[in-house]
């Protein structure tokens, strides 16, 4: 018999391998993403049920396109304008669809589409620094140096099965090292990284001499070398990087991989996303779910305006507006949106106030986030901040309260306690509480 390791392919055949492979064990997958979770722990049974404090919903949304905004998002510039305040600077408030909801003016094409979405508009955070906040909004827990909180793409993969064969329960489009991962859950869990939506996955054909039924058997060779080694220190997460070099060929070999071919879209289609990163990856996230991938998590950066604040929107805000109000739209006419839930998040707000540089600089104490689609009853606001910005007036909840809001729009066990292997016990959503009345059912 020939020595299997001998058997080497060129590397950019094992890229695509190690990537999938990766994505489970928690290790670095593209130079752009950093260690997106440690991989090490797995997540113990859950030691109880649901309380029947909070009621699941008869009919949540199956998938989750979920939109950071990395830097801190202006909220007065976008989805809680206050005209006839200083704290509004040179920019202006337009109309929405919504009766009574105006959004930013770099937001006109999604104020068009209002009429699906509600804009929450108070929200407070007690974390002012963007590694710390992020983490806080990803997670529901203030980051600790003894565990690792999943994502909410993680929870969703840990609760629900996948709904296809192939492609994986979760993807990460853009991103980077700060991302929580998986966290303490299995580290199979870990949404799968994109880095350009315009290449998708890379390196997906075997190499020359070799076909995927030659693939999986090098895999069962190695499997087999292995197996002494797993059962001598049972680690599941070296067995999930087998697993997951499996699953790999059977993406490899499937027609699904075609989801992340956005050539493949029409020219009018691609034209309405638009060009960015941003709307690109948006167009791939609706092929994504169309092939019934549960989690999308898009990432859009240069938020953060401390200076110039007003001229650098005007690029950054506008790909948010394009690229989301295209998927809105787009996943109306399909026949989608009721059953996906869009969620436009930031780490932290912007201040009112204008400083010397002409910026905002970073504000937790009252920052909006907006909700689309997935049976919400749309067409409205929750919450209020004062005319200038400053402070809560109504309805002031937290950022738990908002991931407990999207996790029960998803139908996900909010009070299901789950022991992590060091055996703290955790939620999806921490204690937040969920708006359920911005639901239909």
């Amino acid at each position: 018999m020939s020595n299997p390791f001998n058997r080497l392919d060129e590397p950019t055949r094992r890229a695509f391998m190690a990537t999938m492979a990766k994505a489970a064990f928690g290790l670095s997958i593209v130079p752009t993403l950093g260690t997106l979770g440690s991989g090490l722990l797995s997540a113990a049974d859950p030691v109880k049920g649901s309380s029947g404090a909070i009621a699941k919903r008869k009919k949540p949304a199956s998938k989750c396109i979920y939109l950071y905004m990395g830097g801190g998002m202006s909220q007065i510039d976008t989805f809680d304008p206050k005209p006839g305040s200083k704290s509004q600077g040179p920019l202006k408030a337009v109309n929405s669809k919504a009766d009574g909801v105006q959004l930013g003016e770099l937001m006109s094409r999604t104020a068009e589409q209002m009429k699906h979405g509600t804009v929450i508009r108070s929200i407070n955070s007690n974390q002012g620094a963007h590694e710390q906040a992020a983490y806080y909004m990803r997670t529901s827990y203030a980051p600790i140096n003894t565990t690792r909180h999943p994502c909410l793409s993680s929870w969703s993969n840990y609760f629900q099965a996948k709904q296809g064969e192939t492609l994986p329960g979760g993807i990460m489009i853009g991103g980077g090292g700060d991302h929580p991962g998986c966290g303490f859950l299995e580290s199979k869990l870990t949404p799968l990284p994109v880095g350009d939506p315009n290449r998708g996955v890379t390196n997906i054909k075997p190499p020359p001499g070799v076909d995927l039924k030659e693939m999986r058997n090098r895999l069962d060779v190695l499997g087999a070398l292995n197996q002494k080694f797993y059962k001598s220190y049972e680690l599941k997460s070296m067995q999930g990087h087998q697993d997951m070099y499996m699953d790999a060929v059977k993406l490899m070999a499937s027609k699904d991989i075609e989801a992340f071919d956005i050539s493949k879209e029409p020219g009018d289609v691609r034209a309405k996303y638009g060009e960015s990163y941003f709307g690109r990856a948006c167009l791939l996230a609706r092929r994504l779910i169309e092939k019934n991938v549960r989690f999308v998590d898009i990432s859009h950066g240069g938020w953060d305006t401390h200076d110039d604040n007003f001229a650098r929107l005007k690029g950054t805000a506008d790909t948010l507006d394009q690229g989301l109000s295209a998927l809105i739209a787009d996943l109306s006419s399909r026949g989608m949106l009721d059953d996906t839930l869009i969620c436009v998040v930031s780490e932290f707000g912007r201040t009112p106030d204008i400083n010397a540089t002409n910026g905002r600089d970073h504000f937790p104490k009252a920052f909006s986030a907006a909700l689309f689609g997935g049976g919400l009853k749309g067409g409205n606001a929750y919450g209020k901040t004062s005319p200038d910005g400053q402070d809560i007036a109504e309805n002031k909840i937290g950022i738990p309260d908002l991931n407990a809001t999207i996790a029960y729009g998803l139908g996900l066990p909010i009070d299901k306690v789950i022991t992590s292997p060091d055996g703290r016990p955790f939620t999806i959503a921490h204690k937040g509480k969920p708006l359920t009345d911005l639901f239909t059912a």
